[in-house]
This record gives structure tokens, C-alpha cells and sequence, in this order.
């Protein structure tokens, strides 16, 4: 979450996430037209790319050096790339492709997948169990989990009594949240052993289509965004490294009676009190456009970074204790001449308030990203963390040069 790739008609352009004011494009390319793939490698110089042009071939690039590592052709149409510091996964309709990252082999290719129009599948970007997550069923919301780095299958979790529309795992590849093409219900698994940890209903009135699921990189909370205004951040409230020294609160005091209760109540009852409406929300100016979100963390403070199609970058603030509805605080144009575009609102904005300012500072016992092993912003090597020798590659793909492997900055 600290670097934005889109695709256009002309190329591709990636952007650093490091600033609210400010949005810095790193590269921009225009050789390769009606690019409708572009994934980058954290903040590395490896960007895999797939064009219209040619949709079933895929070209692995370093763009700082302006080079190609290397082009795959697959058999149809590629419909997504995901990919971790192990793995390059490839997903077309019916198969997938499971590349070793460091020379780029083909290691496994799994086929005859259940049919898979969107290329739905999820890879863990924590790279030391690389779990990969995509549907087992056309039909029915069924997850097939797989691990990349055993290439052996995990288990089979039934998700969804419908077809699944969403997946994604949180930074540790511990857990891992889905939604059907109904949209109305998110639940949240554990990895790799597939038990149900929690529910969210995103409302009842009508179905959406959610296009994109994400966790906050502590794992505190879960964003989902559809086809409709209306962007939900739901609290992963029972952590298990929930802080002891914390005040009770009247919220947390009935929630354990709720949570006592349900071992008296028929299943149904005690499904529905599992299923927590959103923590906080944000209600777009457009709706009907696809759009991408990612919770982060810019210039120490928790943001909702929300993308839209027609090129802007909407960046909010997240108030973590009291949640309710985000504040938009900046709307950058992706597609412009590399002029930002200004909220109008910005200078009517009142300042941050205290208790949510003291709520970051408070967070002193989850893992911040730069402590968190392996994905510090500088590698690590400043803060002496040792990075396993199986992390430099040896092969083509060649990226520890000019000191920015490992290419981790989230």
C-alpha cells in the first residue's frame, strides 16, 4: 500500500503513496499500449505487465534499468498476476501458473480449474507460506487454498452458499476475507486451517458487487468497496493481541455478553449477531465505476485510499477510535499532466482531533510495518534484521542492485 500502478491506453504509470499532498510518479511508460495489467513488486524495480495487444503474454520488466527480464506466452487470456518476493502466480480462465520469482521457472501449473471469468484469486504477500486462494467452484462459494511454497493443495473452505466475487489475505497470510457475487455478507477465515473467525453484513437492501477487499496491514480492519457510493471499513475487534492495559468500554462490555450469549441460541440467532455492521464508512461522489481501496499508513497518521476508474486517487482520513464517516482530504488526478487536482474543501478542514491523534500514538504494541520482519521501508538493513540468503536472487531477475532488494515498502 505505499505504491499506486495503473494501466491506460497509452502504457502504464506508477506512483509513490508517501505523502497526502503530493503524489510523485516513480515511472511512466509508453511503449506497450492498452495496458490492462501492471503489478509491481512492493517497491522494486520488477513491474510485470499484460496488454490488450497481446493478452496472452506476460513481460516481466525492470524499469529502472529499461530492460525486459523476460515474456511468457499462456495458452488464453491472462486475467490477473498476483505476486510476492517467492512467487509469480498467472491465472487464466481454467488454469494457473505458479513461477519461482527468482529465475522466473514455471514450477507447477494447476488445471482445470473451475471456470474463472475474472481471474479471481488471492496471493499472501507475506512470502514465507505464499498462499494462494481461488474459487473451487463456479457455482457455490467455495475456496480452494493452495500453498505456493509446497505446491501442495491446503484445504477447501465453503465460503459462500453463491459463486465468490472477492478474496484477499492480510500482510501475515493468517487470515484471509471473501464475498460472493451477492455482496451482502464478508466473512473472514483463518489460514491455513480455513476456520471461520468473522462475519460482516454489508446490508440487506440490495446486491452489490464488491470489487475490492482489503486489510489494514495490523490486521485491525477489513475495507470493501462495490459498484455502489458507499465504501465499509469493518473492526476486527477479538484480536488475539488485543491490549490488556485498555479501559473497558460499555461497547466492548455488552459485546462480550453478545458473545456469551450465543452459545444459548439457535445457530440462526447467533449468526446474525456475528455479522457487525461497518466500524466506518465513506460515501463516494460516483457510483457504478470500479474502483480499488487500500488502508495505509501516510506520514504516520491511518488513511482509506480509494481509486476509480476514471483516474483520481481519493485519499481520507481514518479516525481508528471512534470510526464513523472517513474524511476526504485530498483528490489527486492519476491521468493529468502530472498537475495534482485540490479537494476544494482542504482549507476548510478542522484539525486533526486530539483523541485521534492520541489513538496512533497509543498503538505502541502492534507491529508497525517498519519493525515488522521484512517488510521494513528500508530493507531492514538499517535496523540490522538479517535477511535470509534465499531472498537474493541469483537468476535473471536480478534486483539487488543499487541497494533495493529486499523490495519491500509497505
Amino acid at each position: 500500500c505505499s505504491s499506486l500502478a495503473i494501466g491506460t491506453t497509452t502504457g502504464y504509470r506508477l506512483f509513490s503513496l508517501s505523502s497526502v499532498e503530493q503524489l510523485d510518479q516513480v515511472h511512466e511508460s509508453n511503449e506497450i499500449p492498452d495496458v490492462y495489467i501492471v503489478e509491481r513488486l512492493f517497491s522494486s524495480s520488477l513491474v510485470v505487465v499484460v496488454s490488450h495487444a497481446k493478452p496472452q503474454q506476460m513481460n516481466v520488466y525492470h524499469f529502472k534499468k529499461g530492460t525486459e527480464i523476460c515474456n511468457y506466452s499462456y495458452s488464453s487470456n491472462i486475467l490477473s498476476i498476483r505476486l510476492n518476493r517467492q512467487r509469480l502466480v498467472v491465472c487464466l480462465e481454467e488454469s494457473i501458473y505458479i513461477h519461482n520469482i527468482k529465475d522466473m521457472k514455471l514450477l507447477k501449473t494447476i488445471l482445470d480449474t473451475p471456470p474463472n471469468t475474472t481471474g479471481l484469486c488471492a496471493l499472501s504477500i507475506n512470502h514465507a507460506n505464499s498462499y494462494l486462494a481461488y474459487p473451487g467452484s463456479a457455482t457455490s462459494g467455495e475456496i480452494a487454498l493452495y500453498d505456493g511454497n509446497t505446491l501442495k493443495t491446503a484445504c477447501t473452505i465453503p465460503a459462500h452458499d453463491g459463486p465468490l466475487a472477492a478474496l484477499a489475505f492480510n500482510s501475515t497470510g493468517s487470515k484471509l476475507a471473501s464475498a460472493s457475487e451477492k455482496g451482502t455478507v464478508i466473512r473472514v477465515f483463518s489460514i491455513p486451517g480455513g476456520q471461520k473467525l468473522y462475519e460482516f453484513r454489508r446490508g440487506m437492501k440490495r446486491y452489490v458487487n464488491i470489487s475490492s477487499l482489503v486489510f489494514s496491514m495490523d490486521s485491525q480492519f477489513l475495507c470493501a468497496s462495490s459498484n455502489t457510493e458507499t465504501v465499509h471499513i469493518f473492526k476486527l475487534e477479538h484480536l488475539t493481541d488485543s491490549r490488556p492495559e485498555e479501559p473497558p468500554t460499555w461497547s466492548g462490555y455488552m459485546g462480550k455478553m453478545f458473545q456469551a450469549a450465543t452459545n444459548y441460541l439457535p445457530a440462526q440467532v447467533s449468526g446474525m449477531m456475528s455479522q457487525d455492521r461497518a466500524f466506518a464508512t465513506v460515501r463516494l461522489d460516483i457510483s457504478g465505476q470500479r474502483n480499488i481501496c487500500a488502508l495505509s499508513t501516510i506520514q504516520k497518521l491511518p488513511r482509506l485510499l480509494v481509486t476509480t476508474s476514471d483516474g483520481h486517487l481519493y485519499i481520507y482520513n481514518l479516525d481508528p477510535q471512534d470510526g464513523g464517516e472517513c474524511v476526504l482530504i485530498k483528490n489527486h488526478s492519476l491521468l493529468g499532466s502530472g498537475k495534482m487536482e485540490e479537494n476544494k474543501e482542504n482549507d476548510l478542514q478542522p484539525p486533526v482531533p486530539q483523541s485521534y491523534a492520541a489513538t496512533v500514538a497509543r498503538q505502541s504494541t502492534v507491529p508497525s510495518t517498519s519493525t515488522m520482519p521484512g517488510y521494513s521501508e528500508d530493507g531492514g538493513a538499517l535496523r540490522g534484521e538479517v535477511i535470509p540468503e534465499h531472498e537474493f536472487a541469483t537468476g535473471p531477475v536480478c534486483l539487488d542492485d543499487e541497494n533495493e532488494f529486499p523490495p519491500v515498502s509497505i
